[in-house]
């Protein structure tokens, strides 16, 4: 065979794809604990920022964001059903993967399209909770999953809330594909930094807290519901108020937050 032949030349390309391919696919196989453990680490990392924990840019270690997670951190599953706490023998939570989930028929159910207000079609049955405690146990914040369409993709992030589950403490988004300048400005610290102290809900238990096109006025009735809009991206800033409002609302974490309104000896989560 001619080495400048026809198929000598399609022989040297088959061999040099199959090498690749094999060289990718080992690489792909035996790099995918160390994806999924940053992964875990990255979805921590932003627990602790939504609850300020670690501030924004901040350059943290391995081990100084673990530290802090199983310092502060106390993860609770919950059935979004009932806004109760689900039993280890049901689902345990060392395991339970949540986006898995919400993929899954058998652990999700479809939402009603006039109440999918995040878009998402589905939602998870159980989903986690990540209270925010002291060094005496005593309950701080709650830090819940959020996700929802932007203009060119799911929002997944976190959204810190007082202890009185109304309050905002913080918010961050750690996964999105927006437009770069515009929708991605969901990323900017100042932007974010606009959230503490909004609040959820009315006196009437209205969810209200919304992302606005423009700036907020100071003088207005509803500055303390309101989020300045991000210039040019209403889409992004839309979607961002359509998720809060349905995971805040009756279908996702309603109920939770409905028990945490209860009296203290009605032990809702018991």
């Amino acid at each position: 065979m001619k080495r400048d032949s026809t198929v000598q030349t399609l022989v040297v390309a088959t061999m040099l794809c199959v090498v690749c391919s094999v060289i990718v696919a080992g690489a792909a196989v035996g790099l995918r604990p160390r994806q999924q453990a940053n992964k875990r680490l990255d979805k921590k990392k932003n627990v602790l920022i939504a609850a300020g924990l670690i501030q924004e840019g901040q350059v943290a270690s391995q081990q100084v964001i673990d530290e802090k997670f199983t310092e502060n951190i106390r993860p609770v599953l919950i059935d979004l059903k009932t806004g109760k706490r689900v039993d280890a023998s049901i689902v345990n939570p060392d395991t339970y993967d949540q986006r898995v989930a919400a993929a899954d028929p058998k652990q999700s159910e479809p939402i009603a399209p006039a109440a999918d207000l995040a878009g998402i079609k589905r939602r998870e049955k159980y989903a986690f909770v990540y209270e925010v405690i002291d060094t005496g146990g005593t309950l701080e914040q709650l830090v819940l999953p959020i996700n929802g369409k932007g203009l060119w993709s799911t929002l997944y992030g976190f959204l810190a809330l007082d202890s009185d589950g109304s309050t905002v403490r913080g918010i961050t988004f750690y996964e999105h594909g927006e437009t770069a300048g515009l929708g991605a400005e969901v990323d900017n610290p100042k932007w974010k930094a606009i959230w503490p102290g909004k609040q959820v809900f009315d006196e009437s238990g209205k969810i209200r807290l919304e992302v606005v096109k423009g700036s907020v006025p100071p003088s207005s009735p509803n500055v303390q519901y309101e989020v300045d809009g991000l210039s040019g991206a209403t889409i992004t800033s839309k979607g961002v108020s359509n998720l809060i409002h349905y995971w805040l609302g009756p279908d996702a974490f309603g109920p939770f937050l409905d028990l945490l309104h209860q009296p203290k000896d009605a032990t809702p989560n018991a």
